[in-house]
């Protein structure tokens, strides 16, 4: 979106003025190469809008938005350490080219540095965004675990894969919205509002994740189409082609799960998935969500003009092709 650029520019700029200390060097050095890969910086840019939808200039909200942004890295850098990444955007993860202690550590010193930055607020703004944060915080670790419990087990029902993207995912970009709210001073109705419009988008945004990684284009993607299902991720596309599949589609899963051969596997997958039906049922339950986040939004007591810079990035977001 050309109308976002102005916003990413502004967060680059911050990040790449944050005063980290030199010193000692192998715990701030990594944080300079990990906030240097970039990224969309969606969620800084939800906290930015959330503030300017009730009129808050983004010079008051950018610190609640740098918070947002510190702390979603930390998670990066320790889920990359739990997924054993050895890339990041294309690029070496901080476990890989320093070593597994120096991540821990400066992921942890990241989450401190996301919390003192809050603390430029007055204390009423500080306490009330120190509960969202809190909240926040412990349900995207929650969310983590039950990433990791799906791996082992043999079922997991669609109802408890949303869930898990609900807390994983989509409580961060409520949150961002609702910081942003939180120093605009917006009433307690629009607040909740917008914090339900963006966890409805982020639900629809890892659908669509999930659609794109069997889907998407190879030449746009960036990464191996199919990785999920090489890795027999327990995806909603996996899990729906369960529920959805008669017997002999299910004797064909069964195969697919088993098949070695990364090329044919995603092949197969795509043929099969197809048949069943699957990518229609995802996409119909992805609109879904959007709706709802569209409702919200519908909701807040602000003018369409003031709504339509967050309708404008609900559509980029259910449109998007990488």
């Amino acid at each position: 979106m050309e109308d976002l650029k102005s916003f990413t520019y502004f967060i680059e700029k911050e990040i790449a003025e944050f005063n980290f200390p030199n010193s000692p060097e192998n715990l701030y050095e990594p944080l300079r190469y990990f906030l240097k890969l970039g990224g969309k910086r969606m969620r800084p840019i939800l906290t930015l809008l959330g503030g300017l939808v009730f009129d808050c200039d983004i010079e008051k909200t950018k610190d609640a938005a740098i918070a947002v942004e510190f702390f979603h890295n930390f998670s990066l850098i320790h889920d990359d350490i739990m997924d054993e990444a050895p890339l990041r955007r294309g690029t070496s993860t901080i476990h890989e080219k320093w070593n597994q202690n120096i991540a821990i550590l400066s992921g942890d010193v990241l989450l401190v540095k996301a919390y003192q930055v809050l603390s430029s607020y007055d204390a009423d703004t500080f306490k009330k965004l120190m509960e969202l944060f809190n909240k926040t915080a412990i349900e995207v670790c929650e969310g983590q675990q039950l990433d990791m419990d799906f791996e082992t087990r043999n079922e997991v029902k669609i109802e408890e894969y949303i869930e898990m993207i609900r807390l994983k995912t989509s409580v961060l970009l409520g949150c961002a919205l609702e910081m942003g709210a939180i120093v605009a001073n917006a009433n307690q109705n629009d607040k909740e509002l917008i914090y339900d419009f963006g966890m409805n988008i982020g639900i629809a945004f890892q659908i669509q994740d999930d659609i794109l990684d069997l889907y998407a284009d190879p030449e746009k993607f960036g990464k191996q189409v199919g990785g999920d299902i090489i890795a027999n991720k327990k995806t909603l596309l996996m899990l729906k082609a369960f529920e959805m599949s008669n017997e002999q589609q299910l004797k064909d899963l069964d195969e697919l799960l088993a098949n070695k051969n990364p090329i044919e596997k995603v092949s197969k997958a795509q043929q099969l998935f197809n048949e069943i039906g699957v990518h229609q049922a995802c996409e119909i339950i992805k609109e879904n969500y959007y709706q709802k986040a569209l409702n919200s939004l519908e909701q807040l007591s602000v003018s369409d003009e003031k709504k339509a810079p967050l309708k404008s990035l609900a559509l980029f977001i259910m449109q998007r092709d990488v």
